[in-house]
């Protein structure tokens, strides 16, 4: 078995992208979107169509960020004016502008699996003992955040709350491009709503985006809260450990890895950031001990499992529920 630095050297040779293929991914996807988005707002389509129209959408949403995440990752696309205004378009449109991502993004995957108050760049998680020590308001806050409700409702909490509003609020003049992602967002929703009516702006407009912002934040949570998941403090943290035993494989049909594009394999992308997210699965594949990492899937059951974990039990060496605590 070779060790985590050794799989993370071996990783390398996955880190070349094929130019044509990202290009390839990025437009007929783009085309893909834009194709849904528009079938939301034709009332000829009876409103059943309309309705798949934009799930569909949504998943698409879901996939073109990843496409984004790649590319502010240095894994597709660099070196291209052309590229480039197309992802600043893109982060500004799906409420995750560059200057926020970059930062947050950077720092979960510096700090992934550390027990942490703060919460930058991923859900806070903290130890037991720690979670007892707290304020009965710093509990509070902390369990609000952790709520499945926050995480489902990531289109207010984490896109348009942590990601545009609390972070131009801190740092205005760091990111503006927040400002101008939050001032666009509202504008077309209120033309939307003006000229199209309630329907259309339901449909059209913002289930897409509940749909796609409710699935990133389950993800996102879900690949670093889950049962097996390891916690560790600072002092003892390794980041090739955290790759491997602190985040998970979430099992998908061949159609939802397409659509989410290859997210699941998410212990390969901690691995090594720079691999194309169409090569995640060839990488894997070539390292069979990237094989045995722990898994969840969007299971209702498995679900709820993550959703339960609230706090890291260092004796038990596991995550645990507020049940388990009492």
């Amino acid at each position: 078995m070779r060790s985590g630095k050794e799989l993370i050297s071996d990783s390398k040779q996955f880190s070349v992208e094929n130019r044509a293929r990202s290009w390839y991914e990025l437009l007929i996807t783009l085309f893909l979107t834009i194709l849904f988005f528009a079938s939301g707002f034709v009332e000829a389509i009876p409103l059943p169509g309309r309705l798949v129209c934009c799930v569909i959408c949504g998943l698409l949403y879901v996939r073109i960020f990843v496409i984004y995440h790649d590319y502010q990752h240095r894994a597709i696309l660099q070196n291209s004016t052309i590229a480039h205004w197309i992802m600043v378009f893109i982060g500004i449109y799906l409420l995750t502008p560059e200057t926020i991502w970059k930062r947050s993004h950077e720092h979960h995957h510096n700090h992934n699996s550390k027990l942490t108050l703060s919460g930058i760049g991923s859900y806070p998680t903290v130890s037991k003992a720690r979670f007892l020590s707290l304020s009965k308001k710093d509990r509070q806050l902390y369990l609000i955040n952790r709520h499945p409700l926050t995480v489902i409702f990531g289109y207010f909490t984490l896109f348009i709350y942590w990601l545009n509003i609390k972070s131009y609020i801190e740092s205005p003049k760091k990111h503006i491009d927040s400002l101008v992602a939050l001032v666009i967002h509202v504008a077309a929703a209120s033309a939307i709503y003006y000229y199209f009516g309630a329907t259309i702006f339901l449909i059209g407009w913002f289930l897409p985006f509940f749909i796609a912002f409710a699935m990133g934040s389950y993800l996102f949570y879900s690949q670093h809260n889950f049962p097996g998941a390891k916690f560790r403090e600072n002092n003892e943290w390794a980041y090739d450990l955290a790759a491997i035993n602190s985040t998970s494989r979430m099992v998908m049909n061949p159609v939802m890895n397409w659509f989410t594009g290859n997210i699941g394999y998410h212990h390969v992308h901690h691995l090594n950031s720079r691999i194309p997210f169409y090569r995640l699965k060839e990488a894997m594949n070539s390292m069979p001990e990237l094989n045995n990492v722990p898994t969840t899937s969007w299971s209702p059951v498995e679900i709820v499992r993550c959703l339960r974990l609230k706090l890291w039990d260092a004796e038990q060496g596991k995550m645990i529920t507020l049940s388990q605590l009492r």
